[in-house]
């Protein structure tokens, strides 16, 4: 898994960021690239590029190795991501690509997952209870 950080600030800013927050966030600051997407081509390609302002809104995209978006979260600058929820919906895809099988709504490592194929319709409610998606 490679995770990168993008933004349309310079490298330089990207520097003072890591230095002056992240590092007195997280012990040796954040352990992946932060590359600079400074006339916004990545954003644009990735539809969260904004003209007007001339920044990449915040998301998140994970690509498989054959490059297709498995999933993406896009949020305004006022509310925060969630990074366990990243994880955990890594470890999904993986667990999926590996197995075949079908993760739930809140799967985590461990838990039970979900067999595809025509007899699952309809069927899900004998295997999979709401409350599941929260423990």
């Amino acid at each position: 898994m490679t995770v990168l950080a993008v933004s349309t600030d310079s490298h330089f800013t990207h520097k003072i960021w890591q230095k002056e927050e992240l590092e007195k966030m997280v012990e040796g600051g954040v352990p992946f690239p932060m590359l600079s997407d400074a006339n916004g081509s990545i954003g644009r390609a990735y539809g969260v590029y904004e003209e007007a302002a001339g920044v990449d809104i915040r998301g998140r995209f994970i690509i498989d190795p054959d490059f297709t978006i498995r999933a993406m979260e896009v949020l305004t600058p006022e509310v925060g991501r969630n990074v366990s929820e990243l994880i955990r919906q890594v470890k999904a895809f993986q667990h999926v690509v590996k197995t075949g099988e079908v993760t739930p709504s809140g799967w985590q490592p461990g838990k039970p997952t979900l067999k595809p194929g025509f007899t699952l319709a309809g069927e899900v409610w004998k295997e999979w209870k709401p409350e599941m998606a929260f423990d």
